[in-house]
Formats: C-alpha cells, structure tokens, sequence
C-alpha cells in the first residue's frame, strides 16, 4: 500500500512538473527556480548602454521572444528615465534538439510492454520491439527549438532620432507591444 501511494504522489509531480512546461514563456525575469522556464535579463554597459535578453523554452516562439526582448528594452528605457533606445547590436539564436524514437506510439523511451506467458515448452516472452517487422522501420522524430534573443542598447533623451531606423520611441512599443504581453500568474 505504501509503495502504491509513492508511486502515485512520483506519477502525480511528474504530471504537475509537465504541465508547467506545457506553457510558453511569460514575460517574467530570469529566475533559477520559476515554474516555467526562461525570462529576461539586463545588464548596464555604460552610463547609456545595456545588453538585454530574452530566453523563451521549448513553447515560446520565435516572434514572442523577439517582442518581449523589445519590451523589455522599452521598460528598462523607460524606469532609467530616458525616452528612446536605438538597437546597436541584435540578434536571435536558435538551439534545436532532436528526438529520435525507434519506436513510436504509447510507449516513449520509459516504458515498453513485455509479455512472459507459458506454452507448452515452457516460458516464453513477447516484446514488440524484438523481431516485430511492423516496427522495424518506423521512427518518430521530434525536433525542439528554443529562441534567445539579445541585444545591446543605446538609450537617450528627447524625441528619437529619426535618421535611424533602429531608433524606437521607448513609450509607444509598451503601448504597442503591451496589450500582447502574458505575465505569470
């Protein structure tokens, strides 16, 4: 009975453990143990410079990931007191990992059925996997991608200078982008 309740409780924080990586992203700071992964961070360079990035899991997509980067850098903008920031460097990565399971279905890589059963001769064993010709060629292949997207800043005062066009007025991207942005609950 004991051992039937801690498998239940292990089976139970497994799934709640899941479901937390079932959701995408929120906008949220970088934090080691949050519920769902991922978040951003700042850092200042100089007096009017700062690196800021965003870091999505396996949920987010590439496009939320670049828009709360841009968020994030309005906000920062913003709190520090200046009006405009202008991306001096800006770039997204991608780190794609890819599942190979040899035999797809109800199964995964954790648990395979296995069968002894008794014949005439003896024991004897069936395994799907072993010598199972409707197995023997299929594969499911799963490909994960996570965005990070960063970028260096230059903040300033006043109107932004409209001779760049990778300036961008710090109050009208939070108005923009702000209604689309998921926080945590």
């Amino acid at each position: 009975m004991i051992r039937t309740l801690t498998a239940l409780a292990a089976v139970l924080a497994l799934g709640a453990g899941l479901t937390a990586c079932e959701t995408a992203t929120p906008y949220q700071p970088l934090a080691p143990h949050s519920a769902v992964s991922g978040g951003f961070t700042d850092q200042r360079l100089d007096a009017d410079h700062f690196r800021v990035t965003f870091s999505g899991n396996s949920m987010t997509a590439r496009q939320t990931v670049e828009n709360y980067l841009l968020y994030r850098a309005a906000e920062l903008t913003v709190s520090q007191g200046y009006d405009w920031f202008v991306t001096v460097d800006r770039h997204t990565d991608t780190r794609t990992t890819t599942y190979v399971d040899p035999m797809p279905g109800p199964y995964g890589y954790y648990w395979r059925p296995y069968w002894r059963f008794h014949a005439g001769f003896g024991w004897r064993s069936w395994d799907p996997w072993i010598g199972d010709p409707f197995w023997a060629d299929r594969y499911d292949v799963t490909t994960i991608d996570r965005y990070e997207a960063q970028a260096d800043i230059a903040v300033g005062h006043g109107p932004k200078p409209a001779d760049n066009p990778r300036a961008f007025d710090a109050h009208e991207v939070m108005a923009n982008l702000g209604p689309n942005i998921v926080r945590p609950h």
